[in-house]
């Protein structure tokens, strides 16, 4: 069974333009499966195998005469000798939708990707399954919190009751674990953890101490939805400060995490310049910090702040799924008051605060006017995205988003 991913139109759009389709994303998000389903009609290749990744490093010309264009490259990143050769194809022919490959983010993807294919190449990242997925529903507009888009995504969406939310978040955004409900939820993030430290971190860093890097995975998960602070983290797993912020950059550019950039303007005082860390996968967070049952962490500690990286990470989706980038930030003062995040556009701010509760009020959005004496920005409409059942308005510009209309 697949899950339809809404990305899906944005591949296919990106194929009519560029010569090659870049899918890029963290470990078992479904690429493979993805790029399997949109064009099963195109051979497949994958570098994953050894001999097939020395077929085409040592003699490219003899490898693409054999499997000739269109064809799907998976694990594009195992081989990046053949990217010059890719580039000399696509401008012998000029053709459009030649190269599909995939392969999990990584610095070296990215290069040869940027180098070679520069021009010729529409790239595009795959995170895990949205909840709008997992509802199997067919809206795939960009979240914004204007009138406009919730009316019409109000008349869209599929309400979820409170513990199905909690059973979501908690069971994780990897499409397996979302379709096979037997499997068995800490034994497939054991497995996970245990393969990207050994595929992916070793690829990507030296790592002499790798029970260090999984206390440092775990230590960040307990920081998602916060302020990050390299020192306290280096000092909290035991390593340097330069050696956490090499981690760190592992955990990024695998997917693994995202950072949230603080917004700063002349007419905030003393703004925090520190940026947000969320993880990506919430499930991932709650196995790494033990909390085993969607009950236990739906009533823990930090709730609220997995709850925030979970509404950040579908926002995100939003955006990627339909092939655009989007100006995500938040918002602290000195005196510690916070918007959540702020969705930046057309040279106009969204305010948005992150809720668990059900029953919001006008106090939840009081550090809205940190942005009154904002000049030369425009200020949209806001709300407060929670835990609601139904969508309602706060006041003339700003509403109550319950997490469904995402």
């Amino acid at each position: 069974m697949y899950i339809k991913r809404h990305i899906e139109e944005a591949v296919l759009r990106r194929a009519k333009m560029k010569g090659a389709v870049v899918v890029t994303g963290a470990r078992q998000v479904g690429k493979t499966t993805l790029i399997e389903n949109i064009k099963p009609e195109i051979p497949k290749v994958t570098f994953d195998d050894l001999p097939t990744k020395h077929r085409a490093i040592n003699s490219p010309s003899t490898f693409f005469n054999i499997t000739p264009p269109p064809v799907f490259v998976d694990e594009v990143q195992y081989a990046p000798e053949i990217f010059h050769y890719i580039k000399i194809l696509l401008d012998e022919s000029h053709k459009k939708g030649m190269f599909f490959l995939t392969g999990s983010q990584s610095f070296e993807l990215m290069q040869n990707v940027t180098e070679s294919l520069a021009g010729r190449a529409g790239i595009l990242e795959l995170l895990g399954v949205s909840l709008r997925e997992i509802n199997g529903e067919d809206w795939n507009k960009p979240f914004m919190p204007t009138f406009e888009y919730l009316q019409e995504r109000n008349a869209n969406q599929t309400g979820l009751r409170i513990p199905e939310i909690w059973k979501i978040i908690h069971r994780g955004c990897l499409p397996e674990l979302a379709l096979n409900a037997d499997f068995d939820w800490a034994e497939f993030y054991a497995d996970y953890i245990k393969t990207y430290i050994e595929r992916d971190v070793r690829r990507l860093t030296q790592v002499a101490d790798e029970d260090s890097f999984y206390k440092f995975m775990t230590v960040c998960a307990a920081l998602s939805g916060q302020l990050l602070n390299l020192t306290n983290l280096a000092n909290d797993v035991g390593i340097s400060v330069p050696t956490a912020k090499r981690w760190l950059s592992v955990l990024k550019t695998s997917g693994v995490v995202y950072l949230l950039k603080p917004y700063s303007n002349n007419a905030i005082k003393r703004a925090v310049r520190t940026p947000k860390l969320h993880f990506l996968d919430i499930g991932l967070t709650a196995y790494l910090t033990r909390w085993m049952t969607a009950d236990t962490l739906s009533i823990g500690a930090n709730n609220g702040s997995f709850f925030e990286s979970f509404v950040v990470s579908e926002i995100l989706k939003s955006y990627t799924n339909a092939g655009k980038e989007v100006d995500l930030y938040f918002l602290r003062d000195g005196n510690k008051r916070e918007i959540d995040l702020l969705l930046h556009e057309n040279n106009t701010l969204y305010p948005i605060e992150i809720k668990t509760k059900a029953e919001p009020d006008e106090k939840d959005i009081k550090n809205f006017d940190m942005l009154n004496h904002i000049k030369g920005v425009n200020i949209g409409d806001g709300g407060i995205i929670c835990l609601a059942n139904k969508l309602l308005q706060l006041n003339e510009k700003n509403y109550i988003i319950p997490l469904s209309m995402v």
